[in-house]
């Protein structure tokens, strides 16, 4: 690969997952390098668990996988962003995303629309 990511003192990088057509942000989740071995080999989403420390084969078990369409990486090299194409909803809770929880809004002004 010929950029050197940046990993922390884990071995982990954070990882956002986008729907690659509707943009819509879905999960965030962490891949080691052999996560992102796995990721890259197989065309398909695989992360690292930290609550059970061990690799995760997005949708293994629930049929959600969650195929590569790009892979991205930010201005420091130490996040990644999945742009994927879905095979279902991408949180555990069966929502089409993990942010489906709203905990502040801005309210509108009388002027905007």
């Amino acid at each position: 690969m010929p950029v050197e990511l940046r990993y922390d003192e884990r071995g982990l990088i954070p990882v956002v997952v986008q729907d690659a057509i509707t943009l819509q942000v879905l999960m965030v989740a962490y891949m080691n390098a052999e996560a992102l071995r796995l990721t890259l080999a197989t065309g398909e989403a695989h992360f690292w668990s930290r609550s059970r420390h061990s690799l995760w084969h997005k949708g293994a078990t629930s049929g959600n996988i969650q195929r590569i369409r790009q892979i991205r990486y930010d201005c420091d090299a130490d996040t990644l962003l999945l742009l994927i194409e879905p095979a279902g909803p991408a949180c555990h809770t069966g929502e089409v995303s993990c942010f489906y929880r709203t905990l502040f809004t801005v309210p509108r002004r009388e002027n905007e629309r």
